[in-house]
């Protein structure tokens, strides 16, 4: 009996300190020193860190704001590659909703309302980009490495069901009166200007649909927003912007006045953007541009004239646009503005003039009623205002950098001059007064890509892609066959990883072929 006894306790004893050896190997590899999970509020900063869009890089290209003169820095060519992949992005929005039911949240908490939002905005910003995107059976790691694609249809319905419901949610946390959110880096956790950027993206998103309105109910919900300003707050003035804020030194604007000398050259205005302002006598290109040198100083034209400000034809040789450039014969990018700190200026990423011209045009476009002309008039009036220009009567400074000077910095290097403005004057041109009819519509668009420069990534470019508003010109320059290219390809990963449902998608909406000409489904 003994020998029985022992015969069986010798094995539990084996196991017992091969599971203990296992347990204590396992604790091991744990560093105590660092911390082994990230808190909701931490990856919360994280996110709104990553969703900006940064100025100074090729999307301001690819909207004709301003252009590369020299290959070194890049080219003006609508030969798109890949589009954004924001899918670590989206891995940290579970992980944000995770940390916080694990730190004993609710289900319904602040984290929760803003993970919807997250996921609509990224997940309809790549679809806008290349069309149909893996998006129902994504994020699911090691037990789908190969998901399915979503039609670009679904994509948006369902973004548009998130923002739905992260308004509802925001709602009956802001009633509750539920603690800030924790890590936010624009509004301080205030829930109510969250809501209000859920509500003025979504009517964005729903704009971006204007040419599906028989298949998705964009009017319905537009004027739904519109009507009931209680149940959907709407942006209500600039101070509502989200916009990213640059810091020194920790956070520096993308220009400053350290890398003035290596790219401030390589860089020069377009005349998509510099030709609208001038034809519009619009106060505006004292504050964002600069005159030509060249028309200044051999043509002897005033700096302050409007013909001496000239931007390059995008389509240019690229050759051809450096030796323009080298000669002072196009207007670059203010100084004062934009080099001469380390903050520049706030970088909004969805915002309050948008929003008004968003509204007008559905106004025009007869999704809701109302007074498009006053909708119309505070999109302006908010973009001079973001730029210090007076909306009445009154007159600011404009700053030009003089020839030979050293510094960007220092302000005694600007040549400064005062200019004079009246905004009804400015109004009653026919060419920015509004009538309600298409040219109204071209008016409101035209107005709001001025009112998006430098600001909201591929905003523009989406919107001449639906519109053809303004004209984007084409040449040599910009490559592509003279085509302004519709989409971005996919990444490089779902041609390699994910290849059969890659190709099915490909098959679905492009003939096969992941063709940066290819129409996607919003655009047909």
């Amino acid at each position: 009996m003994k020998k029985i006894f022992k015969l069986y306790l010798l094995p539990a004893f084996m196991i017992l300190a091969v599971t203990s050896c296992k347990k204590s190997f396992q604790d091991l590899t744990v560093n105590t020193n660092v911390p082994n999970s990230v808190p909701a509020s931490l990856l919360f900063t994280g996110l709104l860190s990553s969703m900006v869009e940064m100025p100074d890089n090729s999307k301001e290209i690819y909207c004709q704001y301003y252009l590369y003169n020299y290959d070194y820095y890049g080219n003006n060519r609508y030969d798109f590659g890949s589009g954004d992949n924001y899918y670590t992005n989206l891995k940290n929005v579970l992980a944000m909703e995770d940390q916080a039911l694990k730190a004993g949240q609710p289900a319904l908490n602040q984290y929760s309302a803003i993970a919807k939002f997250f996921k609509a905005y990224f997940f309809s910003k790549m679809s806008m980009e290349e069309g149909d995107i893996p998006m129902t059976q994504a994020l699911q790691g090691l037990k789908n490495l190969t998901p399915a694609y979503d039609t670009q249809k679904a994509v948006m319905i369902q973004s548009l069901a998130w923002l739905e419901s992260a308004n509802s949610d925001l709602t009956t946390l802001i009633a509750a009166q539920s603690d800030p959110l924790k890590g936010d880096i624009y509004f301080g956790g205030d829930l109510l200007k969250w809501q209000q950027v859920v509500n003025t993206f979504r009517i964005r998103l729903l704009v971006q649909l204007s040419k599906k309105t028989a298949d998705i109910d964009v009017v319905a919900q537009f004027a739904a927003i519109v009507n009931n300003p209680t149940k959907y707050p709407l942006m209500a003035s600039a101070a509502d912007n989200l916009q990213y804020v640059f810091i020194s030194p920790s956070n520096y604007y993308p220009q400053t006045p350290d890398n003035f000398g290596q790219s401030g050259s390589r860089q020069n205005t377009s005349s998509t953007y510099i030709g609208m302002l001038t034809n519009l006598k619009d106060p505006r290109v004292y504050v964002t541009a600069e005159p030509a040198r060249y028309a200044v100083d051999t043509l002897k034209q005033s700096p302050t004239s409007f013909s001496s400000f000239i931007g390059a034809d995008p389509g240019l040789d690229l050759g051809v646009m450096y030796n323009n450039a080298g000669l002072q014969r196009y207007s670059f990018l203010n100084r004062k503005r934009y080099y001469s700190t380390y903050t520049g200026e706030p970088s909004i990423q969805v915002g309050y003039a948008e929003l008004m011209f968003n509204i007008a045009e559905g106004i025009n476009r007869g999704w809701v009623a109302g007074n498009a002309d006053s909708y119309y008039q505070k999109g302006i009036q908010a973009s001079f205002d973001y730029y210090g220009i007076p909306t009445t009567t009154g007159t600011f400074t404009a700053y030009f950098y003089r020839p030979g000077s050293k510094s960007t910095a220092d302000l005694s290097n600007y040549d400064t001059y005062p200019i004079t403005v009246n905004f009804a004057n400015y109004y009653a041109q026919p060419s920015v007064k509004y009538t309600p009819d298409a040219a109204g519509l071209n008016k409101i668009l035209q107005q709001k890509y001025l009112a998006l420069f430098r600001h909201s990534g591929l905003e523009s470019y989406f919107t001449y892609r639906r519109t053809g508003v303004p004209t984007f010109t084409t040449g040599p320059g910009t490559g592509n066959s003279g085509r302004i290219a519709s989409r971005f390809q996919y990444p490089q990963a779902e041609r390699t990883s994910n290849t059969d449902n890659y190709n099915k998608a490909l098959a679905s909406q492009f003939g096969g072929n992941d063709d940066i000409n290819g129409i996607m489904y919003i655009l047909k």
